[in-house]
Parts: structure tokens; C-alpha cells; sequence
């Protein structure tokens, strides 16, 4: 099994920026996917942004150029910066790594960091 710890959340003035982190229990730069989702009360989970192996990074098209998905392989961490924060970006954010090769194969996911935008 393979632990992921999401952190950083917060309450944030619209405008405003936070920084999320995603610390994995296993080597990340072995995973195939690494990617960002958000759930509003309310709303389906939407996919945010990720990274596929030896890929580039995607964004939905609600957050291009606001928010940034970046990884530390040394500190098995995925980044997900969110800057010009709007009061629609409030949701709890969850970190989903899937791993295809090794000893836990899967689709991993956090329990997730609550972001609230204050108008």
C-alpha cells in the first residue's frame, strides 16, 4: 500500500495563493501518474491538473495559468501551486498517484486539504 498526505490547505483571500503538497510513502518518479482533483460540496470531482510519465503537465481549463503541478522525486512530494485564487476554487483538493510497475501497483489517492476563498 502506498500512503499519500496532502497538506497546505487553507482559508485564502480571493487573489491570494496557497501552495499544496502531496507526500507519497513510495518513489514517485516510478509512479505513471500523478495528478490534482477538487470537490465542491455539491459538485463531482474534477480533475485539476497532473503530470503523466515523461509526459508534461496538464491543466483543467479553468485554472491554466493560475495554477502550477510540479514534483520533488528526493522528497516524493507533488506540488500544486494555485496563485490569483478565486472564491470558485474553494473545494477540497486531493492528491491521486497511480504506480504501474514494483510491488503496489494502483490508484492511490489522499484524504484531501480543504481550500476556502473568501470573497
Amino acid at each position: 500500500q502506498v500512503q499519500l498526505v496532502e497538506s497546505g490547505g487553507g482559508l485564502v483571500q480571493a487573489g491570494g495563493s496557497l501552495r499544496l503538497s502531496c507526500a507519497a510513502s513510495r518513489n514517485i518518479a516510478v509512479s505513471k501518474y500523478m495528478g490534482w482533483y477538487r470537490q465542491a460540496p455539491g459538485k463531482q470531482r474534477e480533475l485539476v491538473a497532473y503530470i503523466p510519465r515523461g509526459g508534461v503537465a496538464n491543466y483543467a481549463d479553468s485554472v491554466k495559468g493560475r495554477f502550477t503541478i510540479s514534483r520533488d522525486n528526493a522528497k516524493n512530494t507533488v506540488y500544486l501551486q494555485m496563485n490569483s485564487l478565486k472564491p470558485e476554487d474553494a473545494a477540497n483538493y486531493y492528491c491521486n498517484i497511480r504506480y504501474d510497475l514494483g510491488a503496489s501497483p494502483g490508484d492511490y489517492w489522499g484524504r484531501g486539504t480543504q481550500v476556502t476563498v473568501s470573497s
